[in-house]
């Protein structure tokens, strides 16, 4: 994506099964769950480089000893920084005690970090906070081993108002107006209910106060303590949970937005935001990873024991397309697969635009990430040619000379490394004042292999503000002086706020928007943008559930096409010579690549939660209004 976009956080939960002392014995070392987290979160680290936060916690240590330890990062490499601690910790320790090298049942008991429970996270600040209280996991803390709760999950909640407000009716008074602490607290608050009602059945029974908390423990329901939390949320989420007597939990939304696989064998649970992630550190083939259920929750009690269960009732699946399509690493078999399809499926537009001219056409990708749909698009311009050649062949027939034949079979449609992105100068640009001239040189591009009589066809995974193409990619892609250049994009258009983890929540920063917007004016259908208005605001005080997308009205006088050609109209300016083509994958052919993933509220405005439409509501009002806040 040329345009950065914050990304989705990513989680990562282990539990251990097996003593540690196993672990020891068959692996070299004590510190395999802390190993595990640490590959993990680093093959997420996709998924955020805002900041990253560890936890563990563990079993059966002596009262007055730390059980639950924590650290988290938001330093330019948080995963590394916070693995350095953990390290330079475990490493002090044992300088200190030489003699403990090989005692792990001291080192469970007096070493931090180490322990049977660990869960991990990394985040992009969905709200460009940045500021370590920012950063997952959450703690809340008790003297009661069984009301601890650590908290972190990859999640926004459209209704943390009404969510706050809720705990505010139960007597709390949050510290904060985020939806990770809502959510936190509420879950935390019918934690202590759930213990409540266990103690008092635990003194029924004869138990003194001391013996009561294993009791507890044991009979703790986390299902019915995540149904009760849970009832009112709104959103998409993948949230992972420990108590600290050593009970865990992950939830999924009932839309199954948010990803969730897991994997468990006889020594290991694990879970993690996606799934080559797992087959890859624990070196399982795909089959063992199991994508967690919509609505339901993957529960790990104390004793090892695991089970799935059904917190709310599971709806419409639609999961998140742009996981597909971007956010998600492209190791993923299936992932890998139809980002080829989207490729090939917008090559027939691309096809169009050109004018079926193969041979004098350069095709490439800008930026590395849309490498995998590029292999699709190459795949479609081979098997055209191919025919091409067949047809030339035949039509030949007897009269085609050995050499002519040569000829034909050795035409190929001419892929380019055109432009690589240089790193270096992508940090340094920090001054508005002089960003617009650096920003062109953000790309290096290949000299000499484009010639005055050729198109150049770049594909991107997605365009959404279309600052970098204007600003930057298009002006260098000029130097090379094309006849056309045609800018691919393998999703479609993006037109309306994100509410659910990725940080698009104003729509007027969308390039979609603003050729609608400037076509509406061109074309004396202005006053739709105040009738849009005047329907947004009349329901604002409506329930969420009556609340209608009124914005699809800004699009509907438009085709596809007419608003593609608009942008690129944006996109060129008076600098650049070359004839600029814009083109979008249709929602149709993303959901023929992606048939298991049709969460595509963000192109096409059909939102699967209620709160998602009051989001695009206020965003839309925000926007007339000229308010610059966020729509959520």
């Amino acid at each position: 994506m040329s345009d950065a976009i914050k990304h989705e956080c990513g989680i990562a939960l282990v539990r251990l099964k097996k003593p540690l002392q196993f672990y020891k014995d068959k692996y070299g070392s004590a510190f395999y769950g802390i190993n595990k987290m640490y590959l993990l979160m680093e093959k997420q680290h996709n998924r955020g480089q805002d900041g990253a936060g560890f936890a563990s916690v563990k079993f059966n240590v002596e009262p007055g000893t730390r059980y639950v330890s924590r650290v988290r990062s938001n330093k330019s490499q948080p995963i590394q920084d916070i693995f350095a601690t953990i390290n330079g910790r475990l490493n002090g320790v044992l300088e200190e005690n030489p003699d403990k090298k090989d005692d792990i049942a001291w080192q469970e008991q007096n070493m931090p970090y180490i322990g049977n429970l660990f869960l991990g996270h990394v985040r992009y600040g969905t709200f460009g906070k940045n500021s370590i209280e920012s950063v997952h996991p959450f703690l809340r803390q008790s003297n009661w081993k069984h009301q601890n709760l650590i908290v972190a999950g990859n999640f926004n909640m459209t209704n943390s108002k009404q969510l706050l407000e809720e705990l505010v009716e139960l007597g709390q008074h949050p510290k904060e107006f985020t939806d990770t602490v809502t959510v936190m607290e509420k879950i935390g608050h019918f934690l202590e209910d759930e213990v409540s009602d266990l103690y008092l059945r635990a003194k029924e029974k004869g138990f003194n106060k001391r013996n009561a908390s294993p009791f507890i423990e044991e009979n703790l329901d986390l299902q019915n303590v995540l149904k009760r939390s849970a009832k009112n949320w709104d959103g998409g989420y993948a949230m992972a949970g420990l108590v600290g007597h050593g009970d865990a939990f992950v939830l999924r939304d009932p839309n199954g937005i948010r990803p969730t696989y897991f994997y468990e064998d006889d020594e290991v649970v694990v879970v993690a935001s996606e799934r080559p992630v797992i087959q890859t550190v624990f070196n399982v083939t795909i089959d063992k990873v199991k994508e967690l259920e919509r609505g339901h929750a993957l529960i790990i009690k104390k004793s090892g024991v695991t089970s799935i269960k059904k917190v709310l009732e599971p709806k419409e699946k639609k999961s998140c397309s742009f996981e597909r399509i971007y956010f998600s690493r492209g190791s993923d078999a299936s992932i890998y697969k139809e980002r080829k399809d989207l490729g090939k499926l917008v090559f027939p537009q691309i096809l169009k635009s050109i004018n079926s001219d193969i041979s004098n056409s350069v095709f490439s990708y800008i930026p590395n990430t849309a490498e995998t749909s590029f292999y699709g698009m190459t795949e479609a311009a081979e098997d055209l040619l191919n025919q091409q050649k067949t047809a030339k062949i035949l039509e030949g027939g007897k009269n085609l000379s050995s050499e002519k034949v040569t000829e034909i079979l050795s035409e190929r449609p001419r892929f380019e490394k055109i432009a690589i992105k240089d790193a270096k100068l992508r940090t340094f640009i920090a001054d508005d004042s002089s960003r617009d001239d650096l920003v062109e040189h953000v790309y290096d591009i290949t000299y000499g292999v484009v010639k005055p009589t050729d198109n150049l066809v770049i594909i991107d995974d997605s365009i959404v503000r279309g600052t970098t193409l204007k600003k930057s990619i298009i002006k260098i892609l000029d130097r090379l002086k094309p006849k056309k250049i045609v800018v691919v994009s393998s999703a479609p258009q993006i037109r309306y706020p994100d509410c659910y983890g990725i940080d698009m929540a104003k729509i007027d920063a969308f390039i979609a928007f603003k050729a609608a917007i400037a076509l509406l004016k061109e074309t004396n259908k202005a006053h739709i943008i105040e009738e849009v208005y005047k329907k947004s605001k009349d329901q604002q005080s409506n329930k969420d559930e009556d609340i209608v997308n009124f914005v699809k009205e800004i699009y509907a006088p438009f085709t596809n096409e007419e608003i593609s050609v608009k942008i690129a109209q944006m996109l060129k300016t008076d600098d650049i010579n070359a004839e600029v083509h814009v083109l979008y994958q249709t929602v149709e052919n993303l959901h023929k690549a992606c048939p298991d993933n049709l969460g595509d509220w963000y192109f096409t405005g059909d939102y699967p939660t209620p709160g998602g439409h009051r989001v695009v509501n206020q965003a839309f009002i925000n926007y007339y209004e000229g308010n610059d806040n966020r729509a959520y």
